[in-house]
């Protein structure tokens, strides 16, 4: 039976089906088909379900969003892609204007043995058994995963062999243009022993009341190390909701940076899961938001096997009656001995009708672990402000200060200079009025 949220999405499947990348491989299209079937079963998640009760996707059901076949996204100027690349930033770029490759847009360099790079597009159409592995949902994921399943057009696909380095990062834009658009990128990451790269996941859009719903894979084998960023700065009426997955064996090392600034409504679900001994994670996120924007963080690490290390630093910055959410699950399982996880959330309000819901979570089940959790809400000190203020510096520049402080302490985890000073200017450009409404340039 399906779900009456479901009902526009699954006609939008009828007509748009034959025309998705690999519409022609029997079981893909089976597997499309079942996709969405499970996701009409459940439709759009309401606020009686525990792990959205915070967030509201009423906006989602008031709104019919559809896909569109390739050929019709609106062209994008060169400029354009060209003042989302990061200044001095040596890097392989992929641009996908409406879920759609554009390669007149795009720049992809050498690249050194081992290292396939393609689209998921191309692969759907022309080796979509190379994709089947990662097709199925994952642990932890929402429904959104199956809808993803579904209509999913293009994105990265990477592969790495055993032991292969890619130096440059590989930056993704995707860049949102249409009104009542709806975009289902898919990214698939497969790292094998000792390989290495860094991928930059870059949403933007200007006005366009789309949706955009995301899902990124990662695997990382022995030893492998992936470092993923997470740059989403879509326009103050688009619709945001991403995943990103990852699996990691023996010595793997994942660090994931998750950045929040645009969307009316937005969210992100980050899980990772140690399928072996001496896992490294470290999960870093900021969101700064105003007016009435609502953002939302979901994270999930499993602790599955013995030695593992993670760290969690997620802080905020809510003005206006702007709303975060911020979930936070460390799962230490049984057998998952000298377990060593740290999580923390921080959060800074800046008005009496902003609010935020934070729920670090600890689930241990060994008993030689190591584990803290905790989260903090405040405003600003007001003798920190005095101090400032004692000093000649205005009261607006005071306050500036300290927000740019608090949320540096995210950004300067950032390895890379060109995107940690992008980082510094978005968020620059937030603190230059003290509403922190001003647009994102």
């Amino acid at each position: 039976m399906t779900h009456a949220s479901a009902l526009p999405f699954v006609a939008d499947f009828e007509r748009v089906a034959a025309t998705l990348p690999g519409s022609g491989t029997p079981w893909l299209a089976r597997l499309r088909r079942e996709a969405l079937e499970r996701f009409a079963a459940r439709g759009i998640p309401t606020r009686r379900e525990e792990a959205w009760k915070h967030t509201s996707l009423a906006a989602l059901e008031k709104t019919v969003f559809t896909a569109q076949p390739a050929g019709f996204e609106r062209p994008v100027a060169s400029a354009e892609a060209e003042a989302l690349a990061f200044d001095g930033l040596e890097s392989h770029r992929l641009v996908f204007v409406d879920g759609r490759y554009v390669p007149a847009l795009s720049r992809v360099g050498e690249l050194p043995p081992g290292v396939v790079l393609r689209t998921v597009g191309e692969m759907l159409a022309v080796a979509p058994a190379g994709l089947a592995p990662f097709l199925a949902p994952p642990s932890g994921a929402t429904v959104f995963f199956d809808l993803n399943t579904a209509f999913m057009s293009d994105g990265l696909y990477l592969r790495l062999a055993r032991g292969a380095v890619v130096p440059d990062p590989i930056h993704l834009i995707f860049v949102a243009t249409a009104a009542g658009r709806a975009v289902h990128p898919r990214n698939v990451v497969v790292a094998e022993a000792g390989a290495q790269a860094t991928i930059i996941e870059h949403y933007a859009g200007g006005d366009a009341a789309g949706f955009t719903n995301a899902v990124t894979r990662l695997e990382a084998g022995d030893g492998a190390s992936i470092e993923h960023y997470r740059v989403q700065h879509e326009g103050p009426q688009a619709l945001h909701i991403g995943a990103v997955h990852a699996t990691q064996a023996r010595a793997s090392r994942l660090h994931s940076h998750s950045v929040a600034l645009g969307a009316a409504l937005s969210r992100t679900d980050i899980t990772t899961s140690f399928d072996a001994e001496a896992c490294d994670a470290t999960l870093d996120g900021l969101y700064v938001v105003a007016g009435r924007q609502h953002v939302d963080h979901h994270t999930r690490i499993d602790h599955a096997q013995p030695h593992g290390t993670s760290r969690e630093h997620y802080r905020g910055v809510l003005d206006g009656t702007a709303r975060g959410v911020f979930n936070g699950k460390v799962v230490v399982h049984a057998g998952a001995q000298k377990t060593d996880a740290r999580q923390a959330n921080h959060n800074l309000l800046l008005s009496r009708g902003a609010e935020i819901d934070s729920q670090p979570q600890l689930e241990i089940y060994a008993d030689d672990v190591k584990c803290t959790h905790g989260a903090t809400v405040g405003q600003l000190d007001a003798q920190q402000l005095f101090y400032l203020r004692s000093r000649g510096i205005d009261e607006a520049a005071a306050r500036g200060l300290l927000i740019h402080a608090f949320a540096r302490s995210v950004i300067e985890r950032v390895r890379l200079a060109p995107v940690r000073a992008r980082l510094e200017q978005l968020l620059a450009s937030r603190l230059a009025r003290p509403d922190l409404i001003a647009e994102l340039t």
